[in-house]
């Protein structure tokens, strides 16, 4: 086991910018997956957020590319978002800080001249979203015969994002003698199969078993019975400043996530609490994320478009608002704190319409999460009507979908409100028809 980055001969350029980066010991991915990437090998890499997995591709690219040469890229690594395409240039850059070797991201959501500048100026290594990278190679700005290797990241992202034939098109494009890597928190049946076209012979390497949280992460779960003893509940816990001191408030919905962040905005203003959704425009995100990375602010709300690759240290806490529909975002979310051997929280809210998707996450995780008690001093309020019959909606559905031929109270409910108003209808039309018949005899 390589105790030390130097046991991994790094040369002196890495070993200084290691250093200078504040790393010290290799963590489980990049004691596995260095050695095989360096010596030029396929990896699949099965690794969960919050691991180090970045550094465990960027230092042996590095370090195998040695130096500027030439106008086009060496290396490409593609990234489902443009914050983790854009947390990823950011990796290489520390890295590659005492070489000469370039670098450029490439993204949607502005204007691409600034990047086809950068394009034309040379580059060594392309980090970039796959419509972006396709955009400007069909546009003739990049040129992919010296390629030598390929990263993607976050794969099972990519396909939940229905990336899967941009990724197919990239693959058709790129050189066929190239080493290729891929990373991924769960394996899915997609991630399979692009796997399957993708890699040759991979050497596989995984940290903790499939989708299993950081072990430095504790969890904790609320049951609560509507959104407004959410807020009340989100309030209390956030009295306590000092053990809650960097937080990330996760929604499902853009609407959840602008509802809370009004709320949260009223209490603590600008100054604590920022948001930051697929709505909001790409510098508003930047500038929200940079200013909860620098600690200007307390509480940053996201859906979870930001839960992949945020990669901030020191967040005390993640909060769990609503419980994701798409489980494996459970531990994305959950993985924002906890990160790099520190210890975090994540505390979930769960309504009635929601435990559902706790055992789905307790199955794929392989862990009971422990069920709090609703502090003393938080206001449990009566559920409305309509969220009554949202909740009751909702768990008809999650039956149905486990049972085709379950037909639930809510639509029994229903069918027999259908039947009283038929039987209404029925009977008032009848004297109507009998004065139409009357009607017609007449003018005959």
């Amino acid at each position: 086991m390589h105790k030390t980055f130097e046991d991994f001969k790094f040369n002196k350029q890495i070993l200084n910018a290691i250093a200078e980066a504040g790393y010290t010991t290799p963590t489980p991915i990049q004691q596995k997956a260095i050695t095989p990437i360096l010596a030029g090998q396929d990896v699949m890499g099965i690794a969960q957020t919050g691991t180090g997995k970045t550094a465990a591709y960027v230092l042996p690219i590095v370090m195998n590319l040695k130096y500027a040469q030439g106008n086009d890229p060496r290396a490409l690594v593609l990234s489902p978002t443009r914050e983790l395409a854009m947390q990823i240039e950011e990796q290489v850059r520390l890295f590659a800080k005492y070489t000469d070797l370039r670098t450029t991201v490439l993204y949607g959501g502005l204007g691409p001249k600034t990047q086809i500048a950068a394009l034309d100026a040379g580059t060594d290594i392309i980090v970039s979203t796959p419509g972006r990278f396709l955009d400007l190679y069909l546009a003739g700005h990049i040129n992919l015969k010296q390629l030598k290797v390929m990263v993607m990241d976050e794969a099972d992202k990519m396909m939940d994002m229905g990336f899967i034939s941009k990724i197919h098109r990239v693959l058709e494009i790129v050189p066929r003698k190239r080493q290729n890597l891929l990373f991924s928190a769960t394996m899915s049946e997609l991630v399979h199969k692009i796997a399957g076209d993708f890699l040759a012979f991979p050497t596989i390497v995984e940290v903790a078993p499939q989708a299993t949280p950081a072990a430095t992460v504790s969890q904790r779960l609320f049951k609560v019975p509507n959104i407004k003893t959410k807020i009340n509940l989100l309030q209390h816990l956030l009295k306590d400043d000092s053990e809650l001191h960097r937080l990330i408030v996760f929604c499902k919905t853009k609407v959840s996530a602008d509802n809370v962040y009004h709320f949260l905005l009223r209490k603590y203003g600008e100054e604590g609490v920022r948001v930051i959704h697929a709505n909001k425009g790409q510098n508003t995100r930047i500038n929200s994320i940079n200013a909860f990375r620098d600690g200007d602010v307390r509480i940053l709300v996201a859906t979870d478009v930001a839960a992949r690759g945020l990669d901030i240290s020191d967040v005390s806490h993640v909060i769990n608002f609503d419980i994701p529909i798409v489980i494996e975002d459970y531990v994305h979310r959950i993985g924002r704190t906890g990160r790099a051997y520190k210890t975090g929280v994540a505390i979930s809210f769960c309504s009635p319409a929601e435990e559902y998707y706790v055992n789905k996450v307790e199955k794929l995780i392989r862990q009971t999460i422990p069920i709090m008690e609703i502090p003393e001093g938080v206001v449990i309020e009566k559920t409305g009507i309509e969220e009554k019959q949202a909740i009751a909606k909702e768990i008809d559905a999650q039956k149905r979908k486990e049972n085709p031929d379950f037909k639930g109270a809510f639509h029994e409910k229903k069918a027999a409100n259908l039947k009283k108003n038929n039987t209404k209808k029925a009977s008032a039309r009848k004297p109507t028809l009998k004065k139409a018949g009357t009607k017609a005899k007449r003018y005959r």
